[in-house]
């Protein structure tokens, strides 16, 4: 038998036949009426090609092929009944579901540290992964990424999301640059060599490009890092300069020669929100995972805001 030109919905009514072995019983157990009832048994008739009821002594007796199917069916539909309403209740300290998200090394450093701690202490058995970022469309289209942490003005439209926290970009240069005092000017940021981000073969795609370029800055790219951990490295011990969250930038200054200079003009504020598919709204387990998350997150909130790179620039 094609189960894709048969209708499901029909052992239902099966059942009923094979159990009452009446088409008037059974309509009547399944809210149907004799004559769709009589209709029902004609389309299973044509479905098992076999008369499945025939007229017997005192009423209709099962045919060989029915008395085959009445207790699989049975069983069938047992089965589903079972497992609609069964509700398995997502318990974290007895977990071992595996989640994944796909995540910069900024939020993996700024976030995701103290985040994956927290997931230890709930849920030893839980795995995470953490994956690239790529293309948020493909991302949120792929069954095995279960959250997305990214800037709020790249999330798809499509996608549930929750803030979970902000940041600003500042500068920075290494600890004993010649030229740069306590301030980048316009010249400054114009005229050095920077160190820039970009996860793709298209910088202009990254987050720091989109908003240096919609402030109307230029700048003058030496070397293109894949990630923001990197800039710090690559600008200690240069001339150059780098754009860089505020956030990992004061963690990343304690462990290189960079220190933290405010940028010329103040860039707008970034939002870094977790994205996920809608599918994944009302999964117990997942809700868990994604209330975590932001719970984590906002204790960072109000750490850093706007305002930090204003009062940096008067102090200079």
């Amino acid at each position: 038998m094609d189960l894709h030109g048969f209708d499901l919905n029909l052992l239902v009514a099966l059942d009923a036949l094979l159990s009452e072995r009446s088409v008037t019983n059974a309509g009547r157990r399944v809210h149907l009426s004799q004559s769709a009832m009589s209709g029902v048994l004609a389309r299973l008739r044509h479905a098992f090609n076999d008369e499945l009821l025939v007229p017997g002594r005192g009423g209709m007796t099962l045919t060989p092929r029915a008395e085959a199917l009445a207790e699989p069916v049975a069983e069938i539909l047992r089965q589903v009944q079972q497992t609609l309403a069964t509700h398995v209740r997502f318990a974290p300290e007895s977990s071992h579901r595996s989640f994944t998200i796909a995540a910069s090394d900024y939020a993996v450093t700024v976030l995701l540290g103290d985040f994956l701690r927290e997931v230890s202490h709930q849920a030893p058995g839980v795995r995470v992964t953490i994956a690239q970022l790529r293309d948020p469309g493909e991302l949120l289209d792929d069954r095995a990424i279960d959250l997305v942490i990214m800037p709020k003005a790249f999330a798809p439209p499509s996608a549930c999301s929750a803030l979970l926290f902000e940041d600003v970009f500042t500068g920075i240069v290494a600890t004993d640059h010649p030229t740069v005092g306590d301030a980048l000017s316009m010249a400054d940021y114009q005229s050095l060599g920077h160190v820039a981000v970009s996860f793709t073969d298209d910088r202009r795609n990254s987050a720091d490009e989109r908003l240096v370029v919609g402030a109307g800055l230029e700048r003058r790219i030496e070397v293109v890092a894949p990630g923001f951990d990197a800039l710090p490295a690559l600008v200690a011990g240069t001339r150059r300069m780098a754009t860089i969250q505020r956030r990992l930038a004061t963690l990343l200054t304690r462990v290189h020669a960079v220190r933290v200079v405010p940028l010329p003009v103040e860039l707008p504020t970034i939002e870094e929100v977790a994205i996920w598919h809608p599918r994944l709204a009302r999964d117990e387990g997942h809700q868990w995972f994604r209330d975590l998350l932001i719970q984590t997150a906002t204790a960072l909130r109000g750490s850093v805001s706007p305002s930090d790179s204003r009062l940096a620039r008067r102090s200079g």
